[in-house]
């Protein structure tokens, strides 16, 4: 097996985190970024760099010539009434969850095109498809990420896979507000055609799927792992 470049943006928790060991544990290198929360693990194949996408600027001045997949984890989960909701929030997410990938790609792009089979895996949400109350003002930034999936899709082809992912609601501190009790987590799992909440593994693994070539003739897409919640009505 070759030994791969992998870059992913937002690896302190959650599904970014899983993400990281997977590849690591695959034996690829794997570069992976924090913002607040700075973490390690054990796992020799993994550095650790500080990224703020918000920034002005960023510095991936420390990433090899060629990078072979990148992730784009970052996220919110802000759920209020839309009337309720200020402009200027919408804003912050769409730049956290938008804007923040657009520039970590215009950063990377060349060590993308230098790679061989390079691919791109971002987030969406389950509630971009299915709607859901509440859900105006993430379902928004992730739906312009579908979007920008389709659209690098068609224009970086063939030489960039660009693929998505869409959860339902994943065991992730991100959510912990969700599923802060048992009746919380009962109540959310019995939502879900598979009675059960998604896992950081659930996610990841499709995520790693798409990053390599194992999936190399899928592009443009937009994976639903969402415990059949986008399709299913049972």
């Amino acid at each position: 097996m070759n030994k791969l470049n992998y870059l992913i943006i937002g690896a302190s928790s959650g599904i970014g985190r899983q993400l990281a060991k997977q590849l690591a544990e695959a034996g690829h290198h794997v570069y992976s970024t924090y913002n607040k929360n700075e973490f390690h693990d054990d796992n020799p194949n993994i550095e650790y760099h500080h990224c703020n996408v918000l920034d002005e600027k960023l510095d991936f001045s420390y990433l090899p010539e060629t990078i072979d997949g990148l992730a784009y984890c970052p996220g919110n989960i802000k759920l209020k009434p839309f009337a309720r909701i200020k402009p200027d929030e919408f804003i912050k997410d769409f730049q956290l969850q938008t804007v923040g990938a657009i520039k970590v790609l215009q950063s990377v792009l060349p060590n993308l095109k230098a790679a061989v089979n390079p691919a791109v895996v971002m987030f969406s949400t389950v509630a971009v498809q299915a709607g859901f109350n509440f859900h105006s003002q993430v379902a928004s930034s992730k739906g312009a990420i579908e979007g920008l999936t389709r659209s690098l899709a068609a224009e970086f082809a063939p030489k960039i896979r660009f693929n998505c992912i869409a959860p339902s609601l994943t065991d992730t501190p991100l959510a912990e507000f969700l599923l802060s009790s048992d009746e919380k987590r009962e109540a959310n799992a019995q939502r879900h055609p598979m009675k059960k909440i998604g896992s950081p593994l659930d996610i990841a693994g499709m995520a790693e799927f798409l990053l390599t070539d194992k999936s190399a003739w899928i592009t443009g897409q937009v994976m639903h792992v969402d415990g059949g919640m986008s399709a299913l009505k049972v």
